[in-house]
């Protein structure tokens, strides 16, 4: 497995070239391997390099291989579609829900870490190009959630999270990518703990620096070619 070894030094050093092109400090800039689909030992090489954050998109795939891997010091994400009755499985596991939406979800999310006697760390999923095929909410329905999202105390909304579409564009992922650096800015005055911007994948995590992205979340780049008939 040195490919992982040798597509982390890679990836590593492209981002500090575009934080530094961005005048942007490296350390602010957070690499989230994408582990979904793929075996423990991934995870494993890429945890002996130094990555310690890694994410899932299925309740089910974190709960197993967060059980296989208890021994390592590992801070899960959650990037998937929700599902309520799954967050029993998401929230004593993951530091970060990165795909919240909706105000079900959020008091799903409350009650479940209220008995683990946890505050939920939650980005707010956003929808800023508009595709119908992608989950988020538009920024005139933002200040709405998170008035209600201050209702539950144990929730905390750290921030906001996109997709852009899947293009060669960069002048589209750009609006993206920057529009909801924007909208951030706009909110963080009333809403101090949105602080990170979790956007950029594999494809265009290059433009997500260059727009303020806090938190990048990489898969295939680092792990290879999924095969979407193992591992969940």
């Amino acid at each position: 497995m040195d490919f992982i070894k040798k597509n982390l030094e890679e990836i590593t050093q492209s981002i500090k070239i575009y934080a530094e092109k961005a005048n942007r400090n490296y350390s602010d800039v957070l690499l989230v391997a994408v582990s979904k689909t793929f075996p423990v030992e991934y995870i494993k090489e890429a945890y002996n390099f130094g990555i310690k954050d890694f994410a899932e998109n299925k309740a089910q795939e974190l709960r197993k291989k967060a059980e296989e891997l208890k021994e390592y010091d590992i801070k899960w994400h959650f990037i998937g579609r929700i599902q309520t009755n799954k967050v029993k499985y998401i929230v004593p596991i993951a530091e970060y829900i990165h795909s919240v939406y909706r105000e079900k979800e959020i008091a799903e999310i409350d009650k479940i870490a209220k008995k683990h006697n946890k505050i939920q760390k939650i980005l707010i999923e956003m929808n800023i190009s508009g595709e119908e095929t992608k989950g988020g909410i538009s920024e005139n329905e933002l200040e709405d959630l998170l008035e209600i999202a201050k209702k539950y105390d144990n929730v905390k909304v750290t921030g906001l999270m996109t997709m852009a579409p899947y293009t060669d564009d960069e002048e589209v992922i750009k609006k993206v990518f920057c529009g909801l650096k924007e909208i951030k800015e706009k909110y963080v005055k009333n809403y101090p703990d949105l602080k990170e911007l979790s956007m950029g994948m594999s494809n265009d995590y290059h433009v997500a620096i260059q727009c303020g992205s806090t938190m990048l979340r990489i898969g295939s780049s680092i792990f290879g070619k999924r095969n979407y008939n193992i591992g969940g």
